[in-house]
Formats: C-alpha cells, structure tokens, sequence
C-alpha cells in the first residue's frame, strides 16, 4: 500500500548520510522531497502543508542541531510526525457499562461492510466477546445471504428477519436486534449498514434513523483505502450527516498509494481504529499508528509479526522442537516441515517479510516470492519414508530419485532440500546453544555457549608419540615399565612423600557418620 511513499523516502534519506551537520539548504530539499512523496501518495495538500512545516521547524531545533548524527534525528522527527497524523496512540473500543455494546457500520457501498462485520465478529469472538451479527443492508441484493454465509463461516450467529433485495424496514431491524441480544444474551451487537454509490441524502437519513434507534456506542465509518482523496470527502460528508466515533480501513493490501490513511485522521479529528488487510477473516486487526509509521519508514513491524505468531503457533510443538534443536533429540525433516507449516499460518510469505526492517531494498523479491515453494517441500519431505526423514543421511542416488518421482519433482530439488535443511538445522542449533550465526562468531547475551569459540584455545601441537608394540603381551610390559620410570605426582599440598586421603580423614575426629563421606 506504502510502497511508493516507503520508496520516495528512503531515497530522500539516503541524501543525508555522512553528514556532520545539516545546513538550511539540506532541511529545505529534505522537506521539498518529503512534500512530493506525500502529494505523490494522495495525502490531502492541507495534511502535507501541516506536515513539512512541522518537520521544518523541528529540524532547525536544538535537537538535531546537538544531535550526534543529526540524519538519524531527521528520520526520528518524520517517524515522531507519521505517528501524530495517524493519530498518536491506538484508540481501542469503547464498551457499553450494562446491556450489549452497540457497534453501528457506515460507508459507500463497495467499501467492504458486509465482510468487515464478520471480521470484527471473529476478532471480538477472539477477544472473548459473544457478538450478534444484524443484517440491515435491506438495499442491495443478496447483502442479507452474504453477511449470513459470512457469519457462518465466522461461527457468529446473524439476526436476519428480513429477506432484503429491497424490501423491509432496516430501523425495526436494528431495534429488534437489541431485543434479541438482551434475550439471548450476546454482549456485542455489530449493525451493518446499507451504502450506495455516492454519498446522497436517502443513505444519510436512513443511517440517521438507525443511530437514532439503536443509539450506538461506536459508530465506525468504513472506508476503501484504495479511492484516494475522495476517501477524504466521503468521510466529511458523513462527519456532517451522521458523524462517527472512528474508521476502519479496508483493502490495505492493495497497490494504491495509501493517502487515505494519512489523510483522514487530520482532516476528520477521527482517529483510524482498525485496518483489514487482505481477504482471509483473519485479516482484521486494531491499528497502530507508531507500526503504521514503522512500515511506512521501512523500520519493520516486529510488535505485530509477535502477536500473529503468538495467535497460530502450537507452544508445545516449538517447545519440543526448541529442545530437540538444543541437544535433546535429533530436529529431523518432519520437524522442518512442521515449523515450515506453521509459519504459513501467518500468512503470505511476503507479507511476513515485509514485517522485518530493512526489507524495502528487496520489495521486487518479496513481490516475485513464489508461495507455493512451502507445498513443492511439503510434497518432497512427504514422499520420504519416516526412516528416510528422520535421518536424511542415508538419502543415496536411488533414493533420491525415487523421492524426485512420488513428489513430481526434480533430483536436484530433492538435493537442494536436504542442503538447506542441512544448513538450516546448523544455524539454528547455533543459535540456540547460544552461539552465533555460522562464520560470524557467537553472539553477545545469547546464553551459556557465549564465547566458547572466542575464547577457544589452540591446542598445542602434539609431538609423535611412543612407539606401542602390536603384541598385547609386550605392550602391557612396556606400560608397566612406563609407569615404574615416571615421576611421582605432584603433591597439592607441598608436604614430603605421597599424600593419604584417607587417613587424613581419619586424624580429623569427625563426628559419627562424617567419615564415611571420604570412603
């Protein structure tokens, strides 16, 4: 969605570095650059103005002026501005003291309602929330079956007593919804909307009617990220006509230039409370604005790419194979392809990686990244037999090829696998014996294996040994004789002679019992 604005504003950054001390004329062409980035993305000309002026003013504060790398201080200032436009902290959801809390969706049609509210549904579910999905898009046809096929899909029960496909009363709806939700005691009530193509004065007193009956405790305008600067005056139109408490933007994922987001929080004073960003239920989270900013900068998303694991990651299965990768047990292919599986959960291999920082340099990659490699080693690893996965060393030429055919593969992509696992499974029981990447060294603060190959000695040369005679009878005569000619052993103590334990012991008068510790 950012990539064009990520893109402009690394470049604009790149210009600063190396430099001791920034000067009128580097604030004034940074400040000139980061201008075009943003008009280039469809923010709202009154947002960039307000923005430049304030980076332009910090930059000639004290606070770059004194900094040690007064550049990283310019990208901290345009990170510290992104996150006040995209509305400083996450603003979360209000809920109701007593009886259900009543969420109320507005927007145009097309925006992506009907499938907002059962994302919503699912992630208040996930949240403990019992929600009750209320179809009153009586307007468009099939609104009512589709948010009933989405609540199913959800396991989010829908309150559906009209057909639609224009025809029914959406207020008595929404007002019997209540009734329902107070009957059955579903605590959340989520109330979706009927849009049109336009903003227009039917749409706005309907909306109006159902607030006004259903009195709700957030009322959330939906937005399609994707139409740019009428995304700005589609917000005002119903800020004036029947206002909202926050908004939710939708189609993040696509390949618009995402000025919408940047827009509407400063033009509206209404904060962005959720983003969804792709097709799946899942894809639906609160929105932050300082991870927002993160991505925008190319620092990465590493907050959220934690939360999503923590949700789809089996903790008892990354337990064992943690253990197995530290020396209990061997970490073996269907270890590999388990972890690999679960990864997918997340999601896109793309967009995984595009949650790591620095990974804008490889936007083209990510973009070409083929996700369907995980089936293509799901399908080698799976036409293995479970002695051939659990040690890959006894993988000969007729193995290989036997494995190549089941899979619908090529010998060489079974070979290169078995490589990557091989290397793979290295770099991880490196880690996780508290070394460090393989050809880096160990790694500071990474637990008992810290240093073990810094402060590994080279052992000194050994000399050649004495000649040992093959015959047993004559080796051990030459053994005993060894051992008449060597010296005594040295004395810890530094007294004469040899040294008893034992019968020190016995001249220390230890209590009854004491003695037997040096037996």
């Amino acid at each position: 969605m950012f990539a064009t604005l990520s893109d402009r504003l690394s470049d604009t950054f790149k210009n600063l570095r190396g430099k001791g001390r920034l000067s009128e004329a580097d604030i004034d062409a940074t400040a000139r650059e980061i201008r075009i980035a943003l008009l280039e993305a469809d923010v709202a000309l009154p947002v960039v103005k307000e923005f430049t002026a304030a980076i332009k003013e910090r930059a000639r504060g004290e606070e770059v002026s004194q900094a040690l790398n007064p550049a990283q201080q310019i990208v901290k200032i345009v990170n510290d501005e992104l996150i006040e436009i995209l509305g400083g902290e996450t603003r979360r959801l209000r809920y109701a003291k007593t009886g259900p809390t009543v969420i109320m969706l507005a927007g145009l049609q097309g925006a992506g309602k009907t499938t907002l509210a059962a994302k919503l549904a699912l992630w208040l579910k996930e949240q403990g929330k019992s929600p009750l999905l209320v179809a009153c898009d009586l307007q468009r046809p099939n609104a009512v079956n589709q948010l009933q096929v989405n609540g199913e899909r959800v396991g989010v029960p829908v309150f559906a007593p009209e057909p639609g496909n224009g025809t029914g009363n959406p207020v008595a709806v929404a007002q019997a919804s209540i009734e329902e939700a107070a009957r059955k005691l579903y605590d959340v009530v989520i109330v979706d909307t009927a849009g049109r193509l336009g903003v227009d004065a039917e749409m706005m007193q309907q909306a109006k009617d159902i607030r006004a009956a259903v009195n709700p405790d957030e009322v959330l305008f939906v937005v399609d990220a994707m139409i740019g600067q009428d995304a700005v005056t589609t917000a005002l139109a119903f800020q004036e006509g029947v206002g909202f408490d926050g908004v939710v933007l939708t189609k993040l994922d696509g390949d618009a230039r995402g000025g919408a987001a940047l827009s509407i929080r400063s033009i509206t004073g209404k904060p962005v409370m959720f983003a969804s960003a792709g097709e799946k239920m899942t894809d639906f989270d609160l929105f932050h604005p300082d991870r927002m900013a993160g991505r925008i900068l190319d620092m990465g998303d590493m907050l959220t790419l934690i939360e999503q694991a923590e949700k789809v990651f089996d903790q008892e299965q990354a337990f064992k194979a943690a253990e197995k990768l530290s020396g209990k047990g061997d970490f073996t292919l269907d270890d590999f392809l388990t972890q690999m599986q679960q990864i997918r959960k997340l999601g896109s291999m793309s967009k995984i990686m595009g949650m790591l920082p620095g990974m804008g340099q490889f936007k083209d990659a990510l973009a070409n990244f083929d996700e369907r490699e995980i089936d293509r080693i799901q399908a080698i690893i799976q036409s293995m037999t479970p002695a051939e996965r659990d040690n890959p060393k006894i993988l000969d030429g007729s193995r290989r090829l036997r494995i190549a055919k089941g899979s619908g593969r090529q010998v060489s992509d079974v070979n290169q696998l078995v490589d990557r696992f091989t290397e793979a499974k290295k770099m991880m029981q490196q880690l996780a014996n508290g070394g460090g990447m393989p050809g880096m060294g160990p790694v500071p603060g990474m637990g008992p294996g810290v240093g073990k190959r810094a402060n590994a000695r080279k052992a000194p040369a050994k000399g050649k040994g004495k000649r040992v005679s093959g015959n047993p009878a004559k080796a051990a005569q030459q053994k005993a004789a060894d051992a008449a000619k060597a010296p005594a052993a040295a004395n810890p103590f530094g007294t004469p002679g040899g040294f008893n334990y034992e019968d020190a012991a016995a001249n220390l008068n230890l209590p009854a019992g004491f003695d037997n510790l040096f037996k």
